[in-house]
């Protein structure tokens, strides 16, 4: 008998929403949108932002990315570049604080045959991981299993992102 996991969190993933009168570029969307917990927008810099991946691979998988539409990474300017690697660092610094992983991912995938998303502005991955992490539902179920929602997560990364600012 076959089972069934059912995961209908997925289907707003799958059928990617738009926000009514934006862009289609979340980067752009969320952050004008102006309701930061509502889209996960942990903090604002100067010249980018942090949000949480609202589809994590796991929990505290954080999104780093410039304000302005930027496809690649050679066509940022010098701040938005130095902001960048400062946001990147305070992340991990954050995650850590609020989760103490055994390690880091960290990546951008610049342009659709490199797996972007949204290949027309750049963004940074930063995912947590465990020891041990990787288990059958991922590797053969192609499922994952978050141990804390999203609201959770969000909640305890914007405690240690208040304590650390």
């Amino acid at each position: 008998m076959q089972e069934i996991l059912w995961a209908p969190w997925r289907l707003q993933y799958i059928e990617k929403p738009s926000v009514p009168g934006g862009t289609g570029d979340i980067f752009l969307d969320l952050p004008a949108a102006g309701d930061d917990k509502k889209n996960l927008i942990l903090y604002r810099g100067t010249t980018g932002f942090v949000m949480m991946n609202a589809f994590p691979y796991t929990n505290g998988h954080l999104l780093i990315a410039p304000f302005r539409q930027v496809a690649e990474i050679d066509g940022l300017n010098e701040a938005e570049l130095c902001e960048i690697n400062m946001l990147l660092a305070k992340c991990v610094r954050w995650v850590r604080a609020a989760y103490n992983p055994d390690g880091f991912n960290v990546g951008v995938n610049m342009g659709s045959a490199a797996g972007a998303g949204i290949p027309v502005h750049i963004h940074w991955h930063v995912v947590p991981r465990w020891a041990g992490d990787t288990n059958f539902m991922t590797s053969v179920g192609e499922v994952r299993v978050m141990p804390q929602t999203l609201e959770d997560s969000y909640a305890r990364l914007a405690e240690v992102i208040a304590r650390d600012v």
